[in-house]
């Protein structure tokens, strides 16, 4: 039997991250062969991933990304099972790193084919799998390309947001951060009134005149009232129209304006867990 060493097993400890008697049990078993090892681990993590595939992974870190100039950012969730790894900080510093790579992608199919330190993503989190002992995946992946793109992430790495300005002006940095913040904060359903799907303002529609109804209101009046509710659910709950959680006596398009009398939100992206 070949002899493994403290050395080798803290070696393949840092590369795969799993705990030290694995690495020593697939040393042993792979003969001191590090590559084998590797694939020894791997294997393992597919027999764990198999056995969790139906498993809730709700919990784990929401990241969020921006190129060094601001024109593109990237928003990936790393998903795991319990608010306790997900915590973890080998667990979260994976996740900073996988956001890293993800900006150079346009999809998440070309995300998880990527080659990651050797292996691609995909068989990264099926190796983290076997390693944690939780069902490990990629749940979001949102891009984001504008003239100027800040970001935010909500204290605990549950909710990050991207967020496209319309130039990149003296404090576009400040706007953008704000506004994404806002967007974190209350979870606007569209960007703006044309962003709403049409089943959404169906449905709010039919929700005010039912209680229109309800209050007694004549059908005939049933249209116009019911519109004006539909301005109201517009204001609430689209981003430039909502009142600016810092300043309330303005909207947020209002606020991007005092930045610059030009300079609007291009777009936003918002993944949230838990």
């Amino acid at each position: 039997m070949a002899k493994i060493t403290a050395a080798e097993v803290n070696k393949l400890r840092k590369t795969t991250g799993a705990g030290m008697m694995d690495c020593k049990n697939a040393l042993v078993e792979a003969e001191g062969d590090f590559d084998k090892a590797i694939e020894i681990l791997r294997k393992k993590g597919q027999k764990v991933a198999a056995k969790r595939a139906d498993r809730d992974s709700s919990e784990g870190a929401a990241i969020a990304k921006v190129s060094s100039d601001n024109t593109n950012g990237v928003i990936i969730s790393l998903n795991c099972e319990t608010d306790f790894v997900a915590k973890n900080d080998t667990f979260v510093t994976l996740a900073n790193e996988l956001a890293d790579l993800a900006l150079g992608f346009d999809s998440k199919e070309a995300f998880l084919s990527a080659d990651f330190k050797g292996m691609s993503v995909q068989d990264k989190l099926t190796e983290q799998t076997g390693v944690i002992g939780e069902k490990i995946e990629i749940g979001g992946f949102e891009k984001l390309t504008a003239p100027f793109v800040g970001s935010y992430i909500h204290a605990g790495n549950k909710i990050a947001v991207l967020t496209g300005l319309s130039a990149n002006v003296d404090g576009a940095e400040t706007a953008a951060k704000d506004v994404a913040m806002q967007a974190a904060a209350m979870n606007p359903v569209a960007l703006n009134e044309d962003g709403v799907d049409q089943s959404v303002i169906d449905k709010e529609i039919e929700i005010a005149k039912d209680q229109l109804r309800q209050e007694g209101k004549p059908e005939a009046m049933l249209d116009n009232i019911a519109k004006g509710k539909l301005k109201r659910f517009f204001k609430d709950n689209t981003l430039v129209n909502q009142d600016f959680i810092k300043d309330s006596k303005q909207s947020v398009a209002q606020y991007v304006k005092s930045v610059d009398s030009d300079l609007e939100v291009t777009d936003f992206k918002r993944i949230a867990l838990g």
